[in-house]
């Protein structure tokens, strides 16, 4: 991996990943994960694993697709672009995650544009519906675009599922880092899993890409809205 593609896919990069939680504050608000530090570690081990079967599997699957797209150069991206990005949004029911998606891929287009200045990075999403394109679209054309394939946008799709909530969960918790490291190490094959899996849709149509729903997930995100006091924006 080429030391722009660890820029890009740095934890600590800035974009905006920080203010979201990816869940883990509406679920630990609603007890779903509990606020003891000792089984909350548990909970959040249970949290990360559910989305690696669900939601993280669809984000990775989005993309892979979106970094072929992006690999093959091909005539009409934007047009396949948007497509891609409507599908994406189908299977989003919460408006609460769609916002989340949209503002996260606004941020992290922000980064790309600013490490990779060369890159046209206006033409592709003109055709897309919302302000900005979703974030796992983002993320696929910026792997891509850095000399990345399909199956590392997905890993680094499967991965964000798990540490977005784990670096929250840090902060809500007061868990141990090195704990919450130690369990995310434990993840790893299941993140690979995920990201194998799903980097196999790459190439495939929009409309056949995996469509893993996890309705407690939406509601908790849509929930979340609805708090008078919030940590996170999502």
């Amino acid at each position: 991996m080429n030391a722009l593609l660890l820029l890009l896919l740095d934890s600590r990069a800035p974009a905006g990943a920080h203010h979201h939680s990816g869940g883990m504050e509406a679920a630990v608000t609603t007890g779903l994960v509990s606020a003891d530090p000792v089984t909350g570690l548990a909970g959040l081990e249970d949290f990360c694993r559910a989305r690696l079967r669900t939601s993280a599997r669809v984000s990775a699957a989005f993309a892979a697709a979106a970094c072929r797209l992006f690999e093959a150069e091909r005539t009409g991206l934007p047009a396949l672009v948007s497509e891609l990005d409507a599908e994406y949004e189908a299977r989003t029911p919460s408006e609460a995650t769609r916002r989340a998606s949209r503002e996260l891929g606004g941020g992290l287009l922000r980064l790309v544009r600013s490490v990779l200045p060369e890159a046209d990075l206006v033409t592709p999403w003109r055709l897309c519906a919302g302000p900005s394109p979703h974030h796992p679209l983002v993320l696929g054309a910026g792997v891509s675009l850095a000399g990345g394939g399909p199956e590392l946008a997905a890993r680094a799709a499967a991965l964000a599922a798990c540490t977005g909530p784990a670096s929250a969960a840090v902060r809500l918790l007061g868990l141990d880092p090195f704990a919450v490291q130690a369990m995310l190490a434990r993840l790893a094959p299941g993140v690979d899993e995920c990201a194998h899996g799903a980097a196999r849709w790459a190439g495939r149509p929009p409309a056949s890409l995996p469509a893993d729903g996890a309705p407690a997930l939406d509601l908790l995100a849509d929930f979340h809205l609805t708090a008078e006091v919030r940590l996170f924006a999502s």
